[in-house]
């Protein structure tokens, strides 16, 4: 089965275009070239050659699939002020504590949370081999990018995939009816093999919208939609730079009481439970917490992962559970559309279409994210036609 695919409104390499978003110039990166760009850079922080380019994948996936609020975007806003600040140790190596065969726990040690969540689920897929089941609970650990790269890894196995990761000790939204932040945003992602080359891949922050979107938007200059933030009365925000000013809260799924907030507030809570209470790590709504003035605080120090591979082979060994899983989704991709509507699709196949032209054509920077990478010394200068400036420059193992 194949679906249209949506244009990216970008064409040659390294060529400045048109985003999709008008008045938002993008420039176009090949994959490789962005990949090697960024595994140079970690590398040329200390961290060990198989895990930077393990770390780049992670964090490549983002700009392939479209959230790019979780790619290349968060390399100077957070890797490398993890990094350079010794709040993330590029050197470490992850200790496992407890080891029970189907399950462990594993003290991260402050490696960078991009790779140590990849190795982690990994080995949570090894355990699922064996047992049917592998849940590896990490503590200790730094940010992991996009929850949905690690559960995917499952899912390229043929096992099922869930991924929960608290915030540690940063605190970013408030409780339904509270006056001071308690938790973070607390994705949590499930991915399994679907129809080919399209896994199912849900991958979602238990707010409305994670911070990253919100500081994307503020780069951008454009408001964020009504019901993403709201300010200390609980009154809607469309302004983006509110949020990090301290004038306005992200909200949770539902967003409000009428339209089910409790869901996701209930949802966040569940992650602190299987990511933090789970492994040790640093919970969110600790006593800590109400010593905040309200606005956000903390910082997200000793975060929780949750990884959990599922082998349904391994469980029911005499079933063709291949054959299932085609044909629910299937099914749901046969579903007629409404009069003048899209095909009816799952969550992972338009990420799935998007990361393969993204591999064929291009990654399209926004202009000003391509300019910072390139004042890094991570990429050459834009030109003006296919090729142009094709290549990283000099001095991309490390910061200028």
């Amino acid at each position: 089965m194949t679906a249209p695919t949506a244009p990216d409104h970008t064409t040659a390499n390294h060529r400045t275009t048109p985003d999709a978003t008008p008045g938002h110039p993008t420039v176009l990166v090949g994959h490789a070239e962005l990949h090697a760009a960024v595994t140079g850079l970690f590398t040329g922080h200390g961290i060990p050659a198989a895990r930077a380019r393990l770390a780049a994948d992670a964090l490549c996936h983002g700009d392939l699939t479209g959230l790019d609020s979780h790619g290349v975007f968060n390399l100077t806003r957070l890797y490398l002020p993890l990094l350079e600040s010794g709040r993330c140790d590029p050197r470490a190596e992850p200790r496992t504590l407890t080891d029970l065969g189907a399950c462990a726990t594993v003290d991260a040690r402050r490696a960078l949370g991009l790779w140590a969540a990849a190795e982690a689920m990994d080995d949570a897929v090894a355990r699922a081999r064996r047992h049917g089941i592998g849940l590896v609970s990490v503590r200790g650990a730094t940010h992991l990018g996009c929850a949905g790269f690690h559960a995917a890894r499952a899912a390229h196995t043929g096992m099922i995939g869930v991924v929960a990761s608290n915030c540690g000790g940063q605190r970013i939204a408030r409780p339904p009816g509270g006056a001071v932040t308690m938790l973070g945003t607390n994705p949590l992602s499930v991915a399994a093999p679907a129809l080919d080359g399209h896994p199912f891949l849900l991958d979602m922050s238990t707010t409305v919208a994670p911070t990253g979107r919100v500081r994307v938007a503020a780069r951008r200059g454009t408001p964020v939609p009504e019901g993403w933030l709201e300010d200390a009365a609980g009154e809607p925000v469309t302004d983006p730079n509110a949020f990090d000013r301290g004038e306005a809260f992200l909200r949770w799924l539902g967003g409000t009481s009428e339209n089910g907030v409790h869901k996701g507030y209930g949802l966040g809570i569940a992650v602190e439970l299987l990511a933090a209470v789970v492994s040790g790590s640093a919970v969110g709504p600790a006593p800590a917490a109400l010593e905040g003035d309200g606005r956000p605080h903390g910082r997200d120090d000793d975060i929780g992962f949750f990884l959990l591979a599922i082998a349904p082979e391994v469980l029911r060994p005499d079933a063709d559970v291949a054959a299932t899983t085609r044909s629910l989704f299937g099914a749901l991709t046969d579903c007629p559309p409404v009069p003048g509507g899209e095909p009816v699709r799952y969550p992972g196949w338009w990420e799935a279409e998007r990361a393969a032209r993204r591999r064929r054509h291009g990654i399209p920077l926004p202009e000003h994210l391509y300019r910072e990478l390139a004042d890094l010394g991570l990429l050459g200068t834009p030109g003006t036609g296919p090729g142009t400036g094709n290549g990283t420059a000099p001095n991309a193992g490390g910061r200028r």
